[in-house]
């Protein structure tokens, strides 16, 4: 896993730091639930800084690509505005796809929940 460099990350609140400059992120497990917030330990900073984000969440936007991650951005953006549409289809129409073509909409929808989390 390497770091790239020169990237701002958000941790929410309205801050954001320097991908290089992070040293450290740390989950919060108390408090406000697990996955919710986290630590984050800056370079030149004493105390950690609490992020409003998961640290899976961090550790992504500091290790992908900026081209990456827009392009992830927009991947994900797409799938849920399928998923809305998908969710509408009648299920006349679900049945008649899965008889014509053998596309389960209902499969399509729920490996589609997976995929984004």
């Amino acid at each position: 896993m390497r770091v790239q460099t020169g990237q701002l990350v958000a941790l929410g609140y309205g801050a954001y730091v320097r991908s290089d400059e992070v040293t450290a992120v740390e989950p919060i497990t108390e408090g406000r639930g697990p996955g919710r917030r986290s630590l984050v330990w800056v370079r030149g900073v004493s105390d950690p800084m609490v992020a409003s984000r998961a640290h899976g969440s961090i550790v992504d936007d500091l290790v992908t690509p900026a081209d990456e991650a827009a392009r992830m951005k927009a991947q994900r953006s797409v799938l849920n505005k399928m998923i809305s549409v998908l969710d509408k289809v009648s299920p006349g129409i679900r049945r008649l796809l899965a008889e014509e073509s053998g596309t389960d909409i209902d499969d399509l929808l729920a490996e589609a929940g997976r995929v984004l989390g």
